[in-house]
């Protein structure tokens, strides 16, 4: 069972241009549970949606909770819901965070590629290696100085130490798109590579990575909506193990979808395979796996799928639910 958490919003602020800062605490004050830098968590909208959000803010502050979110017109509504009803002294309920993204402390130099919103996850992994005095660099693109995120902080930190902040303005006189094919082939071998943003640069990053021959355990990525579209085809049987239940996953229906149908009690959140809250063990069957969470090896492996995307490549699938 996912822990719920009541906190106060303390705080609205302007971080740029569509992007705004929520600071959440709890209402006595008190510390709130642990988190590393990479992590998200979920924020439980009082219109019934749930939405996941990357914590932006230092793991060494133990008493507050900081998400920065864009303004989406292209979003589901979260966004939305959030920028227009989401203020200072409202109370809302969080899940406890959790990390798909986590960050390899020890390594030697870290290379950040962050594109728009997709800064926040990356800008708490700077906090933390700034803390732990390890080597790293940033490349992160905007599309205009004004909707660039952190910037003075970033700013601040290029001053202290030139060289490792590159912030690149697309869509202003002279921008262009960052070439990552040319730059991570700049890069020496054993560098820790992470890259968060739009899905053509997450593709375009993985895809540079993987024919320049990086190491696999080194490339790391965190997607923000679905990278594929969701398994709809149905026409398989999922058997809930624990439970003894079966049901039969009808054409244009996710295995979630049908599951909630039937008021089976299943973990979920961004319903996109990004999040992983929805993350079952699978004791038999062959999942046909669409997520943006799971590493290719854990694919595989097929010890595990997240229900709220993926399908299934044979006739059944027996979970442990």
């Amino acid at each position: 069972m996912t822990l719920m958490i009541e906190v106060l919003v303390k705080s609205v602020t302007n971080e740029a241009e569509g992007i705004n800062a929520w600071e959440l605490r709890r209402p006595d004050g008190g510390e709130l549970p642990l988190f590393t830098a990479g992590a998200h968590l979920d924020l439980h909208l009082s219109n019934g949606m749930v939405r996941s959000y990357s914590l932006c803010n230092s793991q060494r502050e133990l008493d507050r909770y900081v998400v920065a979110i864009n303004r989406d017109p292209q979003s589901r509504g979260g966004s939305k819901f959030i920028h227009d009803t989401l203020k200072a002294g409202d109370k809302i309920k969080v899940s406890e965070p959790r990390n798909n993204f986590p960050l390899v402390e020890d390594a030697r130099h870290v290379v950040f590629v962050a594109g728009g919103i997709g800064i926040t996850p990356i800008y708490a992994m700077i906090q933390r290696l700034e803390e732990l005095g390890r080597s790293w660099e940033i490349h992160y693109s905007a599309r205009v100085r004004a909707m660039c995120a952190f910037r003075e902080r970033l700013n601040a930190l290029e001053h202290q130490k030139p060289g490792r902040v590159h912030i690149n303005f697309d869509q202003e006189p002279g921008g262009k798109v960052t070439d990552l094919r040319a730059l991570i082939s700049k890069l020496p071998e054993d560098v820790h590579l992470y890259c968060c943003g739009p899905n053509a640069m997450l593709r375009a990053f993985e895809d540079s990575a993987r024919e320049l021959g990086r190491p696999r355990e080194n490339v790391h990525v965190e997607y923000f909506v679905a990278a594929e579209e969701a398994a709809v085809e149905g026409g398989f049987t999922v058997v809930l193990q624990r439970s003894g239940k079966s049901f039969v996953i009808p054409p244009g229906k996710t295995i979630l979808d049908t599951l909630l149908d039937h008021n089976v009690d299943a973990r979920y959140s961004c319903m996109q395979g990004v999040c992983g809250n929805c993350e079952v063990k699978v004791l038999d069957g062959i999942p046909d796996h669409r997520d943006s969470v799971l590493m290719p090896a854990e694919k595989a492996s097929n010890k595990t799928m997240m229900i709220c995307c993926s399908g299934a490549k044979s006739a059944k699938l027996v979970l442990d639910m």
